[in-house]
């Protein structure tokens, strides 16, 4: 069976999607689109910005939606039998299987980046990468820290991403790597995704997602939440508005798809880190990346 899976933040780079506007005149009326919607032409950011332009929350996050997209649109054979996204990836996810409109979806991500950058700058926070200890112990560690601080990603066994204030953060830094952590890496973003201090950000997006329209998708959508499938509409819906404050489950989520019947993974969007991931997951499944398509 064959998994489609759509990258996240962090995964843009200088040039994404140019090939797409220049080669086919549907991605160019898409791009063209977007630029429309948002208000500002993030093409000329996406295809020549600087990596300062591209790491901007409301520059980033339209811009892999938009790249990711439009590539399933484009995609010969496009026909998945399951889909997931991490984090920001799951809208895309949502609007390749048909849930949302582009055009819904792409303005669902903008009030999302618009509210996440507030609640960033409303507290200071920041998230830290951590290797080499078992999930269960990085819980426990972060529930006996004084202060805000939560296991944020779950992205493969032995790799997760915490979340929080910045004092706790650093605080769990140091006691995760006297409990052998390999690393324990405070990460340059710009604030507390997938953590209780997202709240007002969520509280912002459910007035969005609740307006929006939502189909059935055209197959199961595994989301963050729970790592669960999904095809009602409204569940969809309750889990993407659970999803700002609560943990992106990739590793059960990958887990569940191959339990599930997943024997391939095409990552398309930017970058190649979920094609990675699913392959420390489950060693003996096919994955690979799309961030382009041959004329």
């Amino acid at each position: 069976m064959n998994a489609y899976i759509f990258p996240g933040q962090g995964a843009q780079f200088t040039g994404m999607g140019k090939d797409l506007y220049e080669n086919f005149a549907e991605a160019k009326k898409m791009f063209e689109k977007a630029n429309d919607i948002l208000g500002f032409r993030i093409t000329d950011l996406m295809f020549s910005g600087t990596d300062a332009d591209l790491k901007q929350t409301k520059v980033t996050q339209p811009a892999i939606f938009i790249h990711s997209v439009i590539l399933a649109k484009l995609l010969a054979g496009f026909k998945p039998d399951m889909v997931a996204g991490h984090s920001l990836g799951e809208f895309s996810a949502l609007a390749a299987a048909g849930t949302l409109s582009f055009e819904n979806g792409l303005k669902l991500v903008a009030a999302r980046a618009n509210a996440m950058q507030k609640a960033c700058e409303k507290q200071p926070s920041t998230m830290a990468a951590v290797m080499g200890l078992d999930d269960a112990k990085v819980e426990e560690i972060c529930a006996n820290i004084d202060g805000t601080v939560v296991a944020a990603n779950y992205n493969c066994p032995g790799q997760l991403v915490i979340s929080g204030t910045v004092s706790a953060v650093e605080t769990a830094c140091a006691k995760l790597k006297e409990a052998g952590a390999r690393r324990a890496l405070v990460l340059q973003v710009g604030g507390a995704f997938h953590s209780p201090l997202m709240e007002p950000a969520r509280i912002e997006l459910k007035a969005a997602i609740e307006t929006t329209q939502f189909a059935a998708p055209v197959c199961p959508v595994y989301q963050n939440t729970d790592a669960k499938p999904r095809t009602d509409a409204n569940s969809i819906k309750e889990n993407l508005i659970r999803q700002l404050t609560s943990p992106v489950r990739w590793t059960q989520t990958i887990q569940n798809m191959c339990t599930d019947g997943a024997t391939r993974f095409t990552e398309l969007g930017p970058g190649t880190v979920l094609q990675g991931l699913v392959k420390k997951i489950n060693s003996s499944v096919e994955a690979e990346s799309k961030q382009t398509i041959e004329n």
